[in-house]
């Protein structure tokens, strides 16, 4: 991961995002997820409306998540977001989810991702976006 472009998103745990104990619901990672990969987008000049814009859309073939330890309301979360994996019509981000303040690993992730056209047909990633995804 090292060698990877990587793009963190911080923020705090919302009470909307947790149970009676408080206690970050696992459905929320995922979410948590889909925010990092958009701001690892809008990061890279690759705003996912501009890619919705020109005709594609990068629509979830798999989810992978691997729960470590859990998030409480109010605590500070960074989502930590790479490009794991980049073909002619398939893209794969990696993840981690770490309390902000402690560094204490949450979560681990990847979502995989192939590009369709409006009419859902499978297709190549444009060029344009394989560049800035590829950083």
């Amino acid at each position: 991961m090292n060698d990877k472009h990587i793009v963190e998103t911080t923020f705090r745990a919302r009470y909307a995002e947790t149970d009676q104990q408080q206690i970050v619901h696992h459905a929320s990672y995922v979410v948590w997820m889909e925010e990092g990969r958009s701001e690892f987008m809008r990061q890279s000049g690759a705003d996912y409306a501009d890619v919705e814009r020109g005709g594609h859309y990068f629509a979830v073939t798999g989810i992978q998540v691997r729960y470590l330890t859990s998030a409480h309301y109010g605590e500070r979360v960074t989502v930590r977001t790479w490009v794991e994996d980049l073909k002619s019509r398939l893209l794969t981000f990696g993840y981690e989810i770490v309390n902000a303040d402690s560094g204490l690993l949450l979560v681990t992730g990847e979502s995989e991702h192939v590009c369709i056209t409006r009419e859902g047909q499978v297709t190549r990633i444009p060029e344009q976006w394989r560049k800035l995804l590829g950083q």
